[in-house]
């Protein structure tokens, strides 16, 4: 296995994270579920995984090795397990009644805390996603941290003035988020961002500017490129604020890109790849 993490280039550590620093990732695991083909919750044109791509996902997880990780597109705790190890991370979802939950695998032995989901993610008369919001009980302090998948098909328009009717929805879940970040920002409280934003944040972007505007923020895929399936912009962000900006160390953002490149593997594993960075933690 160190031998693969060689050849494509990553920068994957085996062991587990010390007590004063915390891998955290987020993963678009693209309708990762155990219902049949067929099913009535499913789109026609949706492939469930065979069991031998559920290995091959788990093999991915255990080299991406995380302590936290935001999951998105996942239907729940038991597709989860065939995953990321029961005996080695515990599951936390929103309630959603849908495939596409949002939530987290975090290893055993840290102390999480479920918060209310953030249900005003989800709009009324739509089938948007809540968000898993969760805090970390750390020796040095709590973190907490929000799982978010977000409106899809925004990726840079304008958010005000457009024909495309995703961007006023995208535009009433950031105002969602300003109130989260706010919220934290008056508690005082170290807090990150993380998921599927499903819009490009670079340059001047509006999105990101009013973002912003609730607190500063640190978002670590700032004025990168993912190498992703080919490459491109990033969509799945990891996103700092509070102290948390202080203790991410941005130079360890880390795409974990599959060895396999052909279009029925992208099928089979997911569209989108496992993103982490490293936090470390104050003495």
């Amino acid at each position: 296995m160190r031998i693969f993490a060689i050849l494509i280039g990553l920068l994957i550590s085996f062991a587990p994270a010390s007590a004063a620093e915390l891998k955290l990732a987020t993963w678009n695991l693209d309708w990762l579920t155990l219902r049949p083909q067929g099913d009535p919750a499913l789109p026609p044109d949706v492939q469930p995984r065979h069991a031998e791509d559920l290995d091959r996902l788990r093999w991915y997880a255990l080299a991406l090795d995380a302590d936290v990780v935001a999951l998105q597109e996942v239907d729940g705790p038991d597709v989860a397990a065939r995953v990321f190890p029961p005996d080695r991370y515990g599951f936390h979802f929103t309630s959603d009644p849908v495939v596409q939950r949002v939530g987290f695998a975090v290893r055993r032995g840290l102390k999480v805390t479920a918060n209310p989901d953030l249900v005003g993610l989800e709009l009324p008369g739509t089938r948007l996603r809540s968000g898993a919001d969760v805090t970390l009980d750390l020796p040095e302090g709590r973190l907490r941290l929000l799982a978010v998948h977000l409106k899809q098909g925004c990726r840079q328009d304008r958010l005000t003035d457009t024909r495309r009717v995703a961007c006023p929805q995208l535009r009433a879940q950031l105002a969602v988020l300003q109130g989260w970040v706010a919220q934290r920002r008056a508690e005082g409280v170290p807090f990150v961002l993380m998921g599927d934003f499903n819009r490009w944040m670079d340059g001047r972007d509006a999105f990101s500017a009013a973002l912003q505007e609730a607190a500063p923020l640190l978002r670590v895929t700032a004025g990168r490129s993912s190498p992703c399936w080919g490459g491109g912009g990033f969509i799945d962000h990891i996103i700092a604020g509070g102290a948390a900006t202080a203790w991410i160390t941005t130079e360890t953002l880390r795409v974990l890109v599959y060895r396999e490149t052909d279009e029925a593997a992208r099928a089979r594993l997911s569209d989108h790849c496992p993103v982490s960075v490293r936090m470390r933690l104050p003495d």
